[in-house]
């Protein structure tokens, strides 16, 4: 039987599953210049991008979601990938295509979002594996 609220210590100002309140995230405004990259080519460019802090089966690395508006979405083809995460819904994966190169899975976004992860609907996050995503000095 998963463990309810009152069997763990939550965390304040953050988004829980309720399935498994050992699952969380915050979502915080970045409120900085943040740019997205392959190479030289720019992906994204905002000053409302969001970081998710998540902690589940382990403490995720933070992930930057950009708005779509400043997203080059010429360069990100949607492909047949999705995935679902109890915390926060169905995702939409994409490829980026910069020059020759098609980079598969560069990109995904929350399509289908539950009620508490409303903030992530539509925005754009990328894979640090292969795209440099940057924040200025706060």
């Amino acid at each position: 039987m998963a463990p309810t609220a009152s069997d763990v210590t939550l965390v304040r100002n953050a988004i829980h599953n309720p399935a498994d309140p050992r699952h969380f995230m915050r979502v915080t405004a970045l409120e900085r210049l943040v740019t997205a990259r392959i190479g030289e080519t720019e992906l994204a460019r905002s000053r409302a991008a969001s970081q998710v802090r998540e902690a589940g089966y382990d403490i995720y690395d933070p992930v930057i979601y950009f708005p779509r508006d400043d997203v080059d979405m010429t360069r990100l083809r949607q492909n047949e990938r999705t995935t679902h995460c109890p915390l926060k819904g169905n995702t939409a994966y994409f490829d980026a295509v910069v020059g020759d190169a098609v980079i598969e899975n560069a990109a995904w976004s929350y399509v289908e979002v539950i009620d508490a992860a409303a903030m992530l609907r539509d925005l754009i996050a990328f894979d640090t594996r292969h795209v440099r995503v940057v924040a200025e000095s706060a």
